[in-house]
């Protein structure tokens, strides 16, 4: 491949990029009344958001769908197609029609309207034309229009579907806002994946606890603190006082320190060379929370404790990974 082939490439995709960020960008100065009057519709919904759209539309309108449903707004995609030979049954009183056509003329679209009107169902429209048949039946119609498509031959919908999906995520995040969805309600649509195990796993769900816990008394001695760190595996050892608070810890750092210095692990005990005080969090805090407690602090390893300080878990960063955390 020549130079030149190369260079045509990286031209083609830049002016796509730039016809396309354009786009988007006058899509800003569109938000207006109808906007506001889209969001009322939306969030007012008693029962769902039915989203349609046939071809490309169709494909960027089971996306704005899928991002309705995990925002909070509960949504589905209906195929206009399907619709008209028995699918047309998924609509009911109380839903909310979101049609996505850019010329609004879409013929399996616009032959639903007759009975979603009929069924007193209200009609948001994502079209490039108020006048169009889409546009004359809706409720409130919502700009999509661009000046120009990113295909070199102005046919292939590129600028127009990037537009339509950027305001569908617009809508999503505008009503996700204004109901107060919190990263609690959505991980609880997303509980399967990533997403829902760093959201919702606690460092209670993770830790070692009872007898796994690595602890030893301040009195004792740094091989006895060793030891301690061999046996449970984290790579550190929580230090207690006489009435069970966490007084400090003691890592693999620390002894790292003390080697340099020659100190006898035999002979001193591990309260004069323990980290005094040392990071810890609670039951109760969320995994990530923890995650990024120990990436702020360069730590590998926490103690777990209660309200009174006395330990009741610890972890490091393997168990994060291996939790699905990390």
């Amino acid at each position: 491949m020549n130079t030149q082939t190369q260079m045509n490439y990286i031209d083609s995709a830049k002016r796509v990029i730039e016809i396309e960020t354009q786009a988007i960008a006058n899509l800003a100065e569109r938000l207006n009344n109808e906007f506001i009057a889209a969001c009322n519709i939306l969030f007012a919904c008693k029962g769902k958001v039915v989203v349609s759209g046939m071809g490309k539309s169709g494909h960027i309108g089971n996306k704005i769908a899928a991002t309705l449903a995990s925002t909070g707004t509960p949504a589905f995609f209906m195929h206009p197609g399907e619709a008209n030979h028995g699918d047309l049954g998924m609509l009911s009183k109380g839903d909310v029609l979101l049609a996505i056509s850019n010329s609004g003329e879409t013929n399996e679209l616009v032959n639903l309207l007759p009975v979603v009107k009929r069924l007193g169902i209200q009609v948001v429209a994502m079209t490039n034309s108020a006048s169009s048949s889409l546009g004359q039946h809706a409720d409130v119609v919502l700009d999509i229009s661009v000046e120009k498509e990113a295909c070199s031959l102005g046919l292939a919908p590129t600028s127009s579907t990037t537009a339509t999906l950027v305001m569908g995520d617009a809508l999503a995040v505008a009503l996700l806002d204004q109901k107060g969805f919190t990263s609690d309600d959505f991980a609880l649509s997303h509980p399967g994946g990533s997403l829902g195990r760093k959201l919702l796993l606690k460092v209670s769900d993770i830790m070692l606890s009872g007898s796994d816990i690595p602890l030893v008394h301040a009195s004792a001695s740094v091989a006895d603190a060793l030891l301690e760190i061999s046996k449970k595996g984290l790579g550190m050892t929580g230090v207690i006082a006489a009435d069970g608070t966490l007084t400090g810890v003691f890592t693999d750092g620390d002894l790292r320190r003390i080697l340099d210095a020659r100190v006898d692990v035999h002979s001193a005990t591990v309260e004069e060379v323990m980290t005094k005080g040392g990071k810890t969090t609670t039951a109760g805090q969320l995994a990530v929370e923890a995650l990024n407690l120990m990436e702020t602090h360069k730590i590998s390893a926490l103690m777990v404790t209660d309200d009174k300080r006395k330990p009741v878990g610890a972890f490091n960063m393997h168990m994060l990974l291996k939790a699905g955390v990390l």
